[in-house]
């Protein structure tokens, strides 16, 4: 008679922590991440006049087209991620649609992406800081000190567990979207400066020659919305937190945006308020909401503009630790990187060693004498936001190429019209931006070029490195971006990971499943019993 096995035994909690802090986000958590990665009131405050200025009062429509093509691409987005369980996002879903040499070297142009849409950023939290000092005390605070000390902030920030960074964001968030949500109260009050209209969205205001500018803006302004995947290991049921998270983000920014600018447009007054954007682009909201709330509320604006990038450095931050830990693990990167902080449940090496790569640039353009706003800020940004419209382009290709190979029950909009369609979209506003990029940049033809013609280096040197692992490392090579085998190891890793929040529970007499060693990518119980047909490897 065979034995009966004996119960398993609940994880012990005081045991290290070996994984991250599985079922620690919601849907709200997400959302808090990925819309303050886009810091929208710095987003409004400093760059919506120069729409405004270029566009003309048909500015809040490029924001609404902006949205609706990234909602588009975010269907076959997040359709991917039902069936690609792995931690690293867009790399992953390239490389199981276009082969792991695209991956690879998508993986690489993610870390470059990432990594320039924060640290130039730092250049931007100096010179607001000190813009800020000066409107409220008179004071003159130098950058340098101020970006430094923002570093070791962020540092701590991601050092901690995920759930206190998205407490701290969902704060942040409500300061700054409230601030610009009592600008609009006060202007819809009062009724604007000749009551309000809908001139904004007519076709004969949208459809003029600034409207591409506008677009090239407008795309940038929603970066970092795309991250949600990135938490797909400590989300609560992934399979529906992640899509909502992204939709939520998507909905959110558009029309929060469109608002906005067409509020602000109100406040002045379709005929005056491209002279008012002439004359004091920086001061626009400003005055707006000096105007029709009252100088308190400015003084709170300028205030809340600073904690508006710390949050989004804090957003960029931990998305960049999640692709390092997940490469690590994928043994691209050193394995040190893919160390958890036993307490915190947080990639901690990783973000060591993304904090000390900010301290060496930030401090080499300080060296060099270079201005934080129009060198450190603009010229590392910017590469850093093509990189990662060419990662949602590649992604959105990878989609149908995907599930042409694999068995599945998704419908043809979701795996073949919508990605497609975002293709052809993405790669417009790819264009768009490029053949914009002196507005970005304010920069020479051939710093442009530089800053352009990174983008295309980076990948070739992902598909360099490629090759280098297929060589000398197959082993690597071979597992690079594949789903483990088990089914149910998602539910077992989130029971191991937190007992209490997630039991583990078994019929009586039956041996539980056995969990894999490795937690990269794993799938859900939901996942169909049948594994997808094997691909050749690239």
């Amino acid at each position: 008679m065979p034995e009966t096995p004996e119960p398993p035994k609940p994880p012990d909690p005081s045991r290290p922590r070996t994984d991250l802090r599985h079922g620690a986000l919601g849907t709200a958590d997400i959302s808090f991440f990925v819309v303050s990665a886009a810091a929208p009131l710095t987003v409004m405050a400093g760059v919506a006049p120069v729409a405004i200025l270029l566009g003309g009062i048909g500015a809040p429509a490029g924001y609404l087209l902006a949205g609706l093509t990234l909602a588009v691409f975010a269907v076959g987005f997040t359709t991917m991620s039902r069936h690609v369980r792995s931690a690293g996002a867009f790399y992953a879903y390239i490389a199981r649609g276009l082969g792991k040499r695209v991956g690879i070297g998508a993986a690489l142009l993610a870390l470059v992406g990432y990594n320039g849409m924060e640290i130039g950023v730092y250049g931007l939290l100096g010179t607001t800081t000190a813009d800020t000092a000066r409107s409220l005390a008179g004071l003159d605070v130098p950058w340098l000190p101020v970006s430094l000390a923002g570093l070791g902030l962020v540092w701590y920030g991601g050092f901690r567990s995920i759930d206190f960074g998205a407490k701290l964001l969902g704060v942040l968030l409500v300061a700054e979207t409230g601030i610009l949500v009592l600008l609009a109260a006060g202007v819809l009050l009062e009724g604007g400066a000749h009551g309000l209209s809908a001139g904004s969205f007519a076709p004969g205001a949208v459809l003029v020659p600034g409207t591409a500018a506008v677009l090239a803006f407008a795309f940038a302004a929603f970066t970092g919305f795309e991250s949600t995947v990135i938490y797909r290991r400590e989300a609560r049921d992934p399979d529906r937190t992640i899509p909502r998270a992204t939709y939520i983000a998507v909905a959110f920014l558009g029309l929060f945006y469109a608002f906005i600018v067409w509020t602000v447009i109100q406040a002045f007054g379709s005929g005056e308020v491209i002279t008012a954007a002439t004359e004091d682009p920086a001061g626009l909201f400003f005055t707006a909401i000096t105007t029709y709330v009252g100088p308190w509320a400015a003084d709170l604006m300028h205030v809340f503009i600073v904690t508006s990038v710390i949050a989004s450095l804090l957003a960029f931050h931990n998305a960049i630790n999640r692709y390092a830990l997940a490469l690590a693990e994928e043994g691209v990167l050193p394995a040190a990187l893919g160390r958890i902080h036993p307490r915190h449940g947080s990639p901690y090496l990783a973000g060591l060693a993304q904090t000390v790569l900010g301290a060496v640039i930030v401090l080499g353009f300080a060296l060099a004498g270079a201005d934080p706003y129009q060198q450190l800020l603009l010229w590392v940004n910017t590469p850093g936001m093509i990189g990662l419209m060419a990662l949602m382009l590649l992604a959105a290709i990878a989609v149908p190429v995907y599930f042409r190979r694999v068995r599945h029950g998704e419908g043809p909009w979701r795996t073949l019209v919508a990605p497609v369609t975002a293709a052809v979209l993405l790669a417009v506003a790819i264009c768009l931006v490029v053949s914009k990029v002196g507005l970005f940049t304010m920069a020479s033809t051939t710093v442009n070029t530089l800053l352009v013609a990174l983008v295309p280096a980076v990948f070739l040197a992902g598909l360099v490195l490629a090759q280098r692992l297929k060589t000398r490392r197959p082993e690597v090579y071979a597992r690079f971006a594949e789903e483990p085998a088990n089914p149910r190891a998602d539910a077992q890793l989130q029971a191991q990971a937190d007992p209490q929040t997630h039991p583990q529970t078994h019929p009586q007499g039956e041996e539980p499943p056995c969990p894999l060693p490795t937690p990269s990518s794993p799938e859900p119980e939901s996942a169909p019993s049948t594994p997808p047909a094997p691909r050749p490897a690239r």
